[in-house]
């Protein structure tokens, strides 16, 4: 029988940058405002998943961080504790929440067993019990090459043949096919769905107005994400101010959360001496200052990309290219739609190009201009989805669920 009280797991491996945290978190919201009796917990290891507010019917559970390491290697992100026990600890965590919340429907977030392997006994005690798993990936994972030897490496594709029931893809097949190069069978292609990029909303209400000193007056938003990796974007565009080259519009840069402090102190001192240029660490309601926004400056991540569609802002992206490629396929494909427009990372810290195209990006066309057609119906596809299998009975183990195109 179905659930009376349906319940989904949305599990998050990462603890650095904002982009899983966010979209689990515009997924699980947009789940409790449709199924009126679902609950939802989401797994993750963001240090600041207690910044951001949840509604009613979503919480988290927090696993202990690590971070990855210039070579790779993963650390212990607060906590004095070896990776093995701290993954030791994470599995364990992760493993006895679904055990007693016991969801009907586990969604994974881009990492088939999670990290290190730690969701993957979670996944068979859970299968096990009938209950459906369900993998999401964005939709841009790395150039091929790259993406097929650390699947092999992390045994990712067996994931997907031997214990996914579904796969979901936040976004359109003829935009971009994740899984280009990975040798994975036809059956695995039968479990795919391309649900389209997921709509953002604005909130209703936030303290977001008050981190825009501009009022009425245009300016551009310039968000470099969790602000990691971002200080390069950041640099380049106070670099552009301060030259005085172009007559440009004001600027408000959001840093992210994740900026080396040292950074961020460096561009406030900076940004002190521009009339024109506003500084702020952390916002966990950006959507509200997209929307105030003429324009917007990116990286081109996921969530950044699904938010310059949603407010139909005229963007510059200046994508990243290690350590994956990610960001710059994206960004590559949605210039050659007519979406966006780009500079290569690799013109940093030429003044001059960065100048000129901030000082044409007010004036670019806005992406509903490009005539792609609806781009932003993930969240209702998931949502479909999400209730056709929460309306069916437990299946027996191993019987498969057949996608709904």
């Amino acid at each position: 029988m179905p659930a009376e009280q349906p319940r989904v797991l949305i599990y998050s491996h990462d603890s650095f940058g904002l982009g899983h945290l966010r979209r689990c978190r515009a997924i699980a919201h947009a789940m409790v405002e449709r199924m009126g009796r679902l609950s939802v917990i989401i797994l993750s290891g963001s240090p600041i998943i207690g910044s951001f507010e949840f509604r009613p019917r979503v919480d988290f559970v927090r696993v202990p961080g690590v971070i990855k390491l210039s070579d790779g290697a993963y650390s212990s992100h607060s906590l004095r504790l070896g990776i093995d026990d701290m993954l030791k600890l994470r599995a364990s965590i992760i493993e006895h929440t679904a055990d007693v919340f016991a969801p009907d429907l586990i969604l994974v977030d881009k990492e088939p067993l999670g990290l290190r392997g730690e969701v993957e006994r979670t996944l068979s005690m859970l299968k096990a019990r009938g209950t459906r798993l369900v993998l999401g990936l964005r939709d841009v994972m790395d150039d091929p090459a790259s993406l097929a030897g650390e699947w092999a490496r992390k045994d990712a594709v067996r994931a997907l043949e031997e214990l996914y029931d579904e796969v979901w893809i936040y976004g359109h097949a003829e935009v971009h096919d994740p899984l280009e190069g990975i040798a994975v069978s036809r059956r695995v292609r039968n479990k795919m769905l391309y649900t389209g990029y997921l709509r953002r909303e604005a909130p209703p209400t936030d303290g977001a107005v008050e981190a825009n000193p501009f009022g009425a007056e245009p300016f551009i938003l310039v968000t470099p994400g969790g602000g990691g990796d971002g200080m390069e974007l950041v640099d380049w565009v106070l670099h552009a101010y301060e030259a005085r080259g172009r007559p440009l519009f004001p600027a408000l840069v959001v840093m992210g959360p994740f900026m080396p402090a040292e950074a961020q102190s460096a561009f406030k001192a900076r940004a002190e001496a521009l009339r024109d240029v506003h500084l702020i660490r952390f916002t966990p309601v950006i959507e509200t200052l997209m929307t105030q926004a003429t324009a917007i400056v990116g990286m081109g991540g996921y969530n950044t990309f699904c938010e310059i569609l949603s407010f139909d802002k005229p963007t510059l992206l200046v994508p990243r290219v290690v350590p994956r490629r990610e960001q710059a396929i994206r960004a590559g494909k949605a210039a050659a739609a007519g979406l966006v427009t780009c500079l290569p990372i690799d013109a940093y810290p030429d003044v001059t190009v960065m100048s000129d195209a901030l000082a044409r990006l007010p004036g670019r066309p806005a992406p509903s201009r490009a005539g792609v057609g609806e781009l932003l119906g993930g969240l209702e596809a998931i949502n479909d989805r999400a209730e056709a299998i929460l309306a069916a009975p437990r299946r027996a183990v191993g019987a498969p669920l057949s996608v709904v195109r």
